[in-house]
């Protein structure tokens, strides 16, 4: 193979793999990205150490966490990487499983290859059987609202289920916070109920138990009251949010103040309090007895406060001013001039508290809320980010459901049925799509044989046994009970998954796997890197 587009040679170093080459190329390195993260899937799936290059170890068995850390170089790669990165950012969860059907996809692309095949077809079979697949969800899914808090606290059960957070009564404890939270911050329209994922925020702290992880009504700030004299507890609290410095703003021109006697500095200086004096009055007039400011807050000034008895925060970020707006019912004034009474927001409490060594401020306590905090609390560092990536993923996932409205049983039955059905649709389709269709429908039985083999099943007896439940009338629930190492329905144990997850899983991992498939030549203008990190050799182009 010579380095040559067309009569122009490529430069030195310059690599290129052309046809069937680069799809079997291609086709290697997403299986393979998949069988890295596959063993995640489920319950009793394993957990990856992540060491980066400065030291700092990350364990997990997220996947969008695992392959965001990973330093992976080779350019398809990075194209299933970002599969899992748009599943993480649309559904919040099923990043594994979207990865894995990709990868099954582009396996069963590379046996359809084989029998000459051509990649055309196969995407068009692909794209067939996904748009199936949409209508045949719908048809399987059933719907759920606010109302039915067991079957949302159920799908936030299954999604923590794969974390190793701890034990059942902990998962118990988080799944209620979350949907005690979701429930406080949700607004129901005229016929979808919708929830932004950023009004809960998310604090944690290493040095408790994880049943110490609590849902604060209201929002926890990572800093301290600011001068040692101002109350560290307020109740009853008139909160203040001001966006502006509590403090003389220095002119930014050159100019000079010529000061030639004593009494003049005197005066200066005593004008400069006067002025710092007339801002806390000014708190002081609309009626705050707590203040959050987003800027700094001059030493004299904290002085005057704390005499005035006025508990005081500074340096507080615009987002957890925002939140702190939305928790309270305050308006963030953006001068001292615009303060009023009717700025102030309320909170029961407002309090200084010790956490693991270090002062946080807990606004708590409020009337209705629409932003909380769930503060996290775990044994060690690492427990403490896993049980926070858990809850990320849990709360992603009980919000595509309410926003959907519509859930499927999991343990691998959704995908077994759905696979049952594609295999009927395949044989209405006719022609070469027809094998696509069937391969399309092969890769999505790998979700529940990923889940058996994660859970010292017997694979293949596995799938045997589903394909004859399924094939029954009334046998569309059953799935892989990974805890009993049996086929059991699914509905019946109360595993439960949002539709929306299985819609963008399938959807993501057939995007993915059209654009791979649809490579024919790669040409590499360097050559591959030197420094690939290990367990990342993916062939060389």
């Amino acid at each position: 193979m010579t380095n040559r587009i067309g009569s122009e040679p490529l430069p030195e170093n310059s690599q290129r793999v052309v046809g069937k080459d680069a799809m079997r190329l291609n086709i290697a390195i997403g299986y393979a990205i998949s069988q890295i993260i596959k063993t995640t899937l489920g319950p009793k799936g394993m957990d990856k150490m992540l060491v980066s290059d400065l030291g700092d170890i990350i364990i997990t068995n997220d996947g969008a966490t695992i392959l965001e850390e990973m330093n992976i170089e080779h350019p398809t790669a990075k194209l299933m990487v970002e599969v899992a990165k748009t599943q993480d950012k649309e559904v919040g969860d099923g990043t594994t499983t979207s990865v894995v059907i990709a990868g099954y996809l582009l396996k069963n692309a590379g046996t359809l290859l084989d029998k000459n095949i051509h990649p055309t077809t196969i995407i068009k079979g692909y794209e067939l059987a996904e748009s199936e697949t949409r209508k045949l969800l719908s048809e399987i899914a059933e719907e759920v609202d606010l109302s039915k808090e067991d079957v949302l606290k159920k799908i936030a059960l299954v999604s923590m289920g794969s974390k190793g957070i701890g034990s059942v009564e902990e998962k118990e404890h988080i799944a209620s916070i979350i949907i005690d939270a979701i429930k406080h911050i949700s607004e129901e329209g005229a016929n979808k109920v919708s929830v932004d994922m950023e009004n809960i925020k998310l604090e944690k702290k290493e040095g408790d138990s994880v049943m110490a992880t609590q849902l604060v009504k209201g929002i926890v700030i990572d800093k301290e009251v600011v001068h040692p004299g101002m109350p560290k507890k307020v109740e009853g609290a008139k909160i203040a949010l001001i966006d502006a410095p509590l403090e003389i703003e220095k002119t930014e021109t050159d100019a000079k103040i010529n000061i030639t006697s004593p009494d003049q500095l005197e005066s200066f200086l005593k004008q400069e309090e006067d002025m710092l004096k007339k801002m806390v009055d000014k708190i002081k007039a609309a009626g705050a007895n707590v203040v959050f400011v987003q800027k700094g807050i001059d030493d004299l000034a904290q002085h005057f406060l704390a005499k005035a008895g006025i508990l005081a925060v500074r340096r507080v970020k615009r987002s957890d001013m925002e939140k702190l707006a939305k928790a309270t019912g305050a308006k963030i004034a953006s001068t001292l001039d615009d303060l009023s009474g009717e700025d102030l927001g309320e909170a029961g409490l407002v309090e200084e508290r010790k956490v693991a060594g270090e002062s946080m401020v807990f606004v708590e306590n409020c009337k209705d809320p629409k932003s909380v905090t769930i503060f996290i609390r775990g044994g060690t560092e690492h427990v403490v980010s896993e049980v926070e990536r858990a809850i990320k993923d849990s709360i992603g996932a009980v919000v595509s459901a309410l926003e959907d409205g519509r859930y499927v049983t999991g343990g691998g039955s959704a995908e077994m049925e759905l696979a049952k059905r594609l295999k009927e649709f395949a044989t209405k389709v006719g022609g070469r799509e027809q094998l696509a269709v069937e391969a399309f429908a092969e890769a999505l039985e790998a979700i529940p044989t990923t889940l058996a083999e994660n859970g010292g099943m017997d694979a293949i007896d596995v799938l045997v046994e589903l394909r004859s439940k399924h094939a029954s009338e009334d046998g569309k629930h059953f799935g892989v009970d990974v805890l009993s190492g049996k086929v059991e329905d699914m509905k019946g144990l109360g595993i439960l998954e949002p539709a929306k997850v299985k819609k963008q899983a399938i959807a993501s991992a057939t995007e993915v796997a059209r654009l791979i498939l649809r490579i024919d030549d790669i040409i590499s203008a360097k050559g591959t890197s030197k420094q690939q990190g290990p367990g990342q050799d993916f062939g060389e182009m």
